[in-house]
């Protein structure tokens, strides 16, 4: 019987790489860097492997599905749920399917699950970029004319669609409303630095405050990660101030969250002792305790509208890039309470 034959499987096992690195090193991506390319090009020549690549082209001619990619950075947050159920919503009716995969933030996890999507024919690709994510990390995909829209977060100098929320107008909004209700020391939580969504709701808040006649305090802004954890530091961190706020408006709804979580393991009542906002309006938002006012984007409606944007350039047959920025509004609910004499506690405690 003879020898059985290699396949890219085991030269990522052997390799200790994933799948779809090998198939980049084989296709002599750019994208896979060259200690990974050596490892893997060894142990190719060690187990004989040959790639077929007349049979991979036409596999790849051949290869164009009804399926939509969709790429998040963060699955934990229910956003990215209610996104991928709004993409569903139209892609479904369109006579296809979604892929959902999530990278954590790690953009070699995005490369590798980008690759093997692009295996499996993706008609196009919606993308919430992970951190770091350049330019040059979507080049391929444009190269071969696949269709992206990346939603919340942009990418500088790439040639895709893409579509955002009002982050500048949504924060002010929410400065706006606080300051309206007597707060004069307002907190931003949570958030990384170095994306383009913190920068552009971090100057959302700066601008509303000086609107406001309200001072800049530089020690009010406490990033943390975008989660409920993170929220739960960026209180702990901010109560910890000589001069505590007395209100804070978070960069999204799950900072928000955790925040209420650090403020009760501190006896405080969100809403009664300190006022909190959120940014996103997931469906929790409703049905929290209290219910959380926040900054609603629509994550199903932001869903949809990014689905319909790919279709439209799946059908057209060509990828023309269009930005778009979705309008917001503030929903006041019950966690951002009203200007009172509590806030005055909050000060002596």
């Amino acid at each position: 019987m003879g020898k059985e034959r290699v396949t890219v499987i085991d030269i990522a096992h052997a390799a200790g790489v994933s799948k779809s690195t090998v198939s980049l090193v084989l296709q002599a991506s750019p994208l896979v860097n060259e200690v990974t390319r050596a490892k893997v090009n060894a142990v190719i020549r060690e187990l004989g492997y040959v790639y077929n690549r007349g049979a991979a082209n036409l596999r790849q001619s051949n290869s164009k599905s009804k399926i939509i990619g969709i790429v998040v950075n963060d699955l934990t947050n229910s956003f990215f749920a209610e996104l991928a159920v709004g993409v569903d919503m139209v892609v479904q009716s369109a006579g296809y399917v979604q892929f959902l995969a999530n990278t954590a933030e790690s953009v070699d996890r995005q490369r590798e699950v980008i690759a093997s999507m692009r295996e499996h024919g993706i008609s196009g690709l919606i993308l919430s970029p992970a951190r770091g994510t350049e330019a040059a990390d979507l080049k391929s995909l444009v190269a071969s004319g696949i269709p992206v829209v990346n939603v919340v977060r942009q990418v500088a100098g790439a040639k895709v669609s893409s579509l955002v929320s009002d982050n500048h107008a949504g924060v002010s909004a929410a400065v706006r409303h606080l300051a309206g209700l007597g707060h004069h020391r307002i907190a931003f939580l949570g958030g990384f630095p170095d994306t383009a969504v913190f920068s552009e709701r971090l100057q959302g808040y700066r601008d509303a405050l000086s609107d406001m006649d309200l001072a800049v305090h530089d020690e009010l802004v406490v990033s943390s990660a975008p989660s409920r954890a993170g929220g739960v530091a960026a209180i702990e961190r901010a109560l910890l101030l000589r001069e505590r706020p007395t209100a804070a408006v978070c960069f999204n709804d799950a900072v928000a969250f955790g925040v209420c979580d650090g403020l009760r393991a501190h006896r405080l009542d969100p809403g009664e002792d300190f006022a909190v906002i959120g940014f996103d309006d997931v469906i929790e938002a409703q049905t929290a305790v209290p219910a959380l006012t926040t900054v609603s984007v629509d994550p199903q409606g932001m869903g949809r509208r990014a689905a319909q944007l790919l279709l439209k350039q799946i059908n057209a047959g060509r990828a023309e890039a269009e930005a778009i920025v979705s309008s917001v509004r503030l929903v006041v609910r019950q966690s951002c309470g009203s200007a009172s004499d509590k806030r005055e506690r909050l000060s002596l405690l």
